[in-house]
């Protein structure tokens, strides 16, 4: 029994893995950005130079990480994978570091939470391909130089405003990564659809991507779940009808809200008056991380046009309180606010 769960598990993976795309050619949307990185590449790879540094940012599900893995194959190089919460001294960084070979790939995502000692470190490393190495303590301490070969570095981060001066100006090549729009999403429903040898509908792999917040991440996750739908409660086959179903049932709405959205939003018009609010009072009433609002939600509704930030805190607009079916509440937008 446990021998089938474990081969399960290992299908599920090997199935999430494939949903990837493996070239640039594959990738949907983000055109400037692939546009940029396929000549950016192809120059490094012919002078057989390393690439330069990457730093990629954006919301978080668009692609961040998939793009890194892009970058290794046209690079024909090696990847290592990490995230800046695990580098938590700088012996973890110099691990890494120094099993690279030349041309590399170091991948660290959730860049912005490097720890600051860490963080130190890698600028030699990234600017002169080198780490100073302390021996000892006190007056018999000495640093020794420790040559490392030449190798790209690509950064990801939800949160571009939390990283240093000095660590964002050392990387040569800075990405931003938009929301996809829905017809792009459709796509990428229909690649994914295929992949997992899925029928679809076209209407409803729009329907699909419609509420998918211009996200992939996020249009895979409910392309599997209607799946479910449509062999339990259909022949198989995604309709726009089971589509439908699939989101009522995930309690995603033709906005691509969902249920914490909505509680983030009626918080502020029910809870504080519709009065400019501050992340951490809107995190403790909706019982939520204040960063998972501010890096995951907050960017959404924003976009979306139900959500803005003011210089005294989070307010709803005109278009949320139509969409509740309330009355909005005037407020000046810069009185002192006492819910931060």
């Amino acid at each position: 029994m446990q021998n089938d769960i474990t081969r399960s598990a290992n299908k599920k993976d090997e199935i999430d893995v494939d949903l990837r795309p493996a070239s640039f050619d594959e990738f949907v949307g983000q055109k400037k950005i692939i546009n940029n990185l396929k000549i950016w590449t192809a120059a490094a790879y012919k002078r057989n130079e390393a690439l330069d540094h990457v730093l990629l940012t954006g919301p978080p599900g668009l692609g961040k990480t998939t793009l890194s893995l892009i970058i290794a194959k046209e690079m024909h190089s090696n990847i290592s994978k990490t995230s800046g919460p695990a580098l938590e001294k700088p012996a973890d960084l110099a691990g890494l570091l120094t099993n690279l070979q030349e041309g590399d790939i170091l991948f660290i995502d959730e860049i912005h939470r490097l720890a600051v000692n860490v963080e130190e470190y890698l600028y030699s490393a990234m600017e002169d391909f080198y780490l100073d190495i302390t021996l000892d303590s006190g007056p018999s301490a000495r640093t020794l130089q420790l040559k490392l070969n030449h190798f790209t570095l690509v950064g990801a981060t939800t949160r571009a405003g939390l990283l240093t001066p000095p660590l964002r100006s050392r990387f040569g090549i800075n990405e931003r990564l938009d929301y996809y729009t829905a017809d792009e999403l459709m796509l990428v429903v229909l690649r994914s659809a295929n992949i997992l040898n899925v029928p679809i509908e076209e209407d409803a792999a729009y329907e699909i991507a419609s509420r998918s917040r211009g996200t992939p991440r996020i249009a895979n996750r409910i392309l599997h779940r209607t799946r479910d739908f449509a062999q339990v409660k259909g022949n198989g086959t995604i309709t726009k009808d089971i589509a439908t179903q699939a989101l009522t049932a995930l309690e995603v709405d033709a906005y691509g809200l969902d249920e914490m959205d909505k509680k983030i939003l009626l918080a502020i018009i029910d809870k504080f008056k519709g009065k400019p609010t501050g992340i951490k009072t809107i995190a403790t009433a909706v019982g939520e991380e204040a960063d998972t609002i501010e890096e995951v939600y907050e960017p959404f509704l924003i976009q979306q046009g139900f959500l803005m930030r003011t210089p005294t805190g989070r307010i709803v607009t005109d278009q949320c309180y139509k969409y509740f079916g309330r009355k909005k509440i005037e407020n000046n937008l810069f009185e002192e606010d006492y819910f931060s």
